[in-house]
C-alpha cells in the first residue's frame, strides 16, 4: 500500500489532488507547524487578465503553532472577497450554477478554525470530482517515519521548492478567459469549468500515467 502525508490547503491546486490520486492512503496532517504565506490558506484563480491570489486572514498564533490551532479572523470581510472573485471569475462558466452553492454554503457556517474550512471544502472538492480514496488525518511525525509513509508536507505549491511538480503535469483543458492556457490553478477552476470531465483531466494530468 502506497502512503503519502501532506498538509491540509485552501481550495488546493491541481498537483494535490493528482498526488491523491497517486496514493491508496492520504495522510492529512493538521498537527504540523503552520507556515505563512503558503497554501495552506490561500489559493490561485483565474480572473478576467490576471491570475488572482485569495487569502484567508487568521488570527495571531505563536512560533511553531500547529495548523489545526490556527483560527480564522472574521473582522476582515474576506468572504465577500473571495466568493465575489470567484463569481466574477467563473460565473459564466459551464458549471459554475451547479456547484457554486454548495461552497457557498460552506461559507456561510463560518467555521471558527482553518482546517475545519478547509476539511470541508476539500471533501466537498473530492465528491464534486469523483475522487474515493482512504483519507487520514492527524497522522504524527512519528508514524510516519516509522511506517514508510512519504512525507510531502509543504512540497506541493511551495515556491522556495526545487522540484517543481513532482505529481503534476500541465494537461490544457477549457478555461473561461485567455488564450494562453494557465495550470494548476485551484481545484475550482477546473470544477467549474469541466465539470463532470474534471477527473479525467485529473488522470491525465498525474505523472504516472
Amino acid at each position: 500500500m502506497k502512503e503519502v502525508q501532506i498538509e491540509l490547503q485552501y481550495l488546493p491546486c491541481l498537483e494535490y489532488f493528482t498526488c491523491i490520486l497517486e496514493y491508496d492512503r492520504i495522510h492529512v496532517d493538521i498537527e504540523e507547524r503552520y507556515v505563512k504565506q503558503t497554501h495552506r490558506n490561500r489559493c490561485s484563480v483565474l480572473t478576467t487578465n490576471k491570475i488572482d491570489v485569495l487569502t484567508i486572514p487568521v488570527k495571531g498564533y505563536e512560533a511553531a503553532c500547529p495548523t489545526k490551532d490556527i483560527k480564522i479572523d472574521y473582522n476582515q470581510d474576506w468572504i465577500r472577497r473571495h466568493l465575489g472573485c470567484l463569481k466574477s471569475a467563473y460565473g459564466k462558466s459551464p458549471f459554475y450554477e451547479y456547484y457554486a452553492p454548495e461552497l457557498v454554503q460552506t461559507y456561510d457556517k463560518k467555521f471558527t478554525y482553518l482546517v475545519d474550512l478547509n476539511y470541508e471544502l476539500l471533501t466537498i472538492c473530492l465528491r464534486l470530482v469523483g475522487i474515493k480514496k482512504n483519507i487520514v488525518y492527524n497522522l504524527s511525525g512519528d508514524f510516519a517515519a516509522k511506517n514508510g509513509v512519504v512525507n510531502d508536507i509543504s512540497l506541493i505549491n511551495n515556491r522556495k521548492s526545487t522540484n517543481s511538480h513532482k505529481y503534476y503535469q500541465s494537461v490544457p483543458y477549457y478555461q473561461t478567459f485567455g488564450n494562453d492556457f494557465v495550470s494548476n490553478l485551484s481545484i475550482v477552476d477546473l470544477i467549474f469549468n469541466m465539470g463532470p470531465e474534471a477527473k479525467s483531466v485529473l488522470l491525465r494530468s498525474c505523472k504516472s500515467q
